[in-house]
């Protein structure tokens, strides 16, 4: 007759698991619904889109999109109290970050590529860029073909790590490359001497550049590589998130509060120290916030 007494734990057991705000298969609203939290991922050091401040508050562009689809978040689930907890994140964690659930929604300066769409899923796209060099005005150096045999920093993960090393193959052209953990570590290489230039996105070199004791005294150079766009990223499968983020971005993009939102952060002084980037919104990215998708380039 024992066994019998066990029947009813049995029983309740798939409906205890059921219960916990992290089972498998549960869906990310219905995840944030259960526990009132939203864990964002985001970046310490890509400026303008998602880095500190001086009261190591987490600010950017890509930041105050992402909290506008928060905002979105909160009234479609009715969660006037939804917690939002900031989880920071590098290239090399923030994918798996994403895929175990410790972070629901990132949006930082991560391109959406082919490769990575089969890991994670992204929402339509926010921003459009290409890789360039961030170098000292008097080093010499006017593209990539003037750094063989010098050293190069690139931020390990990234698509310009990748495109550095499809470039050597292609071209022959053999580069000493020095990894970083992030790309403020990548601008202090340079810096400090460790490497002549830092291989990154365009729109972020400006902005760490922006962030130097004497913004003057460095330039962006070089013929600019394939373009990319940034996205954000959530987890596989799970449409109905990806369906709400996607309709919270693009009714940004095409209400005019996008471009509001890229003037602030590139077109108007900035923190820390009040240095205004001046670029223009180019047409390329004009033209996501007039048509948005969520297509790769790469």
């Amino acid at each position: 007759m024992k066994p019998f007494r066990l029947l009813p734990l049995l029983l309740l057991l798939p409906l205890a698991l059921g219960a916990r705000a992290d089972a498998p298969g549960l869906s990310t609203l219905d995840k944030i619904s259960r526990t009132a939290t939203i864990n964002l991922g985001h970046r310490e050091f890509s400026v303008p889109f998602s880095y500190y401040d001086h009261r190591r508050q987490v600010v950017g562009y890509s930041q105050d999109l992402m909290l506008a689809v928060v905002e979105r978040i909160r009234q479609e689930l009715k969660l006037p109290a939804l917690t939002v907890k900031m989880v920071p994140v590098t290239s090399q964690n923030r994918i798996p970050l994403v895929q175990n659930g410790s972070v629901d929604l990132e949006c930082g300066s991560t391109t959406h590529n082919r490769e990575r769409a089969r890991q994670v899923a992204f929402s339509v796209s926010i921003f459009q860029t290409s890789s360039r060099l961030l170098t000292r005005r008097d080093s010499g150096i006017q593209d990539l073909a003037d750094l063989r045999g010098r050293r190069v920093s690139v931020t390990a993960g990234t698509t310009s790590e990748r495109s550095l090393l499809l470039h050597s193959e292609a071209s022959g052209t053999r580069f000493d490359m020095l990894k970083v953990k992030d790309h403020g570590d990548g601008f202090q290489s340079v810096q400090d001497g460790r490497a002549v230039a830092f291989l990154m996105d365009e729109a972020m070199l400006y902005g760490l550049r922006a962030r130097a004791d004497r913004p003057e005294d460095w330039h962006v150079v070089g013929q600019p590589m394939a373009a990319e766009v940034y996205a954000c990223m959530l987890r596989k499968d799970d449409p109905r998130f990806k369906a709400l983020v996607d309709r919270s971005l693009t009714e940004l993009m095409q209400s005019g509060e996008a471009l509001k939102i890229y003037r602030r952060w590139f077109q108007s002084p900035i923190p820390p120290k009040g240095i205004n980037l001046n670029w223009p919104a180019p047409e390329a990215l004009l033209e996501l916030y007039r048509s948005p998708n969520d297509r790769p380039l790469g």
